[in-house]
């Protein structure tokens, strides 16, 4: 039987084994679930009254899917579970070495919260991170009095599946606080770290965008039925995963905030959402989580 579980961050060297996570959505406790497994101590503030109910029911849910995949022993789930509490109170991050900030793409929202870890997060050395998948880090870290501890650590949905994150330093960000993260992701978290540069949408969704828009055009141009697309490019292209089942996936609210925030920084047709796009996020048809999107889900 294999097992994800990693050693305790403060045997890396990285000085981290306290994990804070603002936001338990999906990216959120996905998070959540792999700092825990990796055995570290973490606190996950939630937004809403009804988020201390489903979050830790998402957060169990996953690891009982790991154990009747053979990936986790009972043992570890229990102990991964063991090492997360949920709360509303964002005060309760004071003593973390290492924030994650995982709401939605909003950028308002986000500088907001960062100004408010600033003022709560004590240890001068702590690390504040974003898992933003399109605003650029020195915007988030200006909102802080420590913009050299601040910066992107962008992690990809399923997080406790997929092994790529996006490490983004801005112009500000420390070189040793660099580092530090570098060391944390790869040693302790155990995933495949890339440095990405700071501009919106960063390396991988300044690439995968412009292809999901694309497929959305075609559909909306009547050349092709959304079925016949992530067909093609699943059978022709050996992707795992249609374009528009992706853009499902991620969030069609989602895919338009990110591609708003590329075509806001770069002024490029490609990134500029599709009107239908658009428009079916204004109808509430927001992919998976609505169990309709490109595709209708159960």
């Amino acid at each position: 039987m294999t097992t994800s579980t990693q050693s305790a961050g403060t045997g890396t060297g990285t000085g981290i084994d306290r994990v804070g996570v603002a936001g338990s959505g999906i990216m959120g406790t996905g998070i959540a679930e792999l700092c825990a497994k990796s055995g570290l101590n973490v606190k996950v503030v939630v937004f809403s009254e009804s988020s201390l109910v489903t979050a830790p029911r998402r957060l169990a849910a996953s690891l009982d899917r790991g154990v009747a995949k053979g990936k986790l022993t009972v043992q570890e789930r229990d102990a991964a579970l063991g090492r997360v509490s949920f709360t509303r109170d964002l005060d309760a991050l004071a003593d973390r070495q290492l924030v994650i900030e995982a709401v939605k793409e909003d950028e308002q929202l986000k500088r907001e919260l960062f100004a408010t870890l600033d003022k709560i997060v004590e240890d001068p050395d702590a690390i504040l991170a974003t898992n933003t998948s399109s605003i650029p880090v020195v915007r988030l870290s200006s909102a802080t009095r420590r913009p050299g501890h601040v910066l992107g650590m962008h992690f990809f949905n399923p997080v406790p599946v997929l092994p790529l994150v996006e490490l983004v330093s801005s112009v500000l960000t420390d070189d040793a606080v660099s580092a530090r993260a570098l060391v944390f992701v790869r040693d302790v978290l155990g995933k495949k770290p890339i440095a990405s540069p700071d501009r919106a949408g960063f390396l991988v969704n300044a690439l995968l965008f412009p292809y999901l828009l694309s497929a959305v055009r075609m559909v909306e141009s009547g050349l092709a039925s959304a079925e016949v697309v992530d067909e093609g490019m699943v059978q022709g292209c050996s992707h795992p995963m249609g374009p528009l089942r992706l853009a499902d996936l991620i969030g069609l609210d989602t895919t338009v905030s990110i591609a708003q925030a590329m075509y806001e920084e770069f002024k490029e047709p490609l990134y500029a959402p599709p009107p239908l796009l658009l428009r079916m996020v204004e109808g509430g048809l927001l992919g998976r989580k609505s169990g309709r999107g490109f595709h209708t889900y159960a």
